[in-house]
């Protein structure tokens, strides 16, 4: 998946950590409520301005940078 619409940087938005399509909602959020046993619809249900898309991005954007810790490390 081509996340690079949906996951944004910016310097002085939640310390530069990378949030979905500029909102505040940052990818380590998603992660964590997926982690702690949230459904894509419970998400959806807190926050209905996120699509499945944008949990998708989350989700390959963390896939990503997990991998290139792996290639950088080995």
């Amino acid at each position: 998946m081509d996340y690079s619409k949906i996951i944004t940087i910016e310097a002085g938005k939640r310390s530069g950590k990378p949030c979905i399509r500029g909102m505040r909602i940052t990818v380590s959020d998603i992660l964590s409520y997926l982690a702690s046993g949230m459904s894509e619809e419970d998400i959806q249900r807190d926050f209905p301005e996120l699509n499945r898309d944008d949990i998708k991005a989350c989700l390959a954007f963390a896939a990503e940078r997990e991998e290139h810790l792996m290639t950088v490390h080995a």
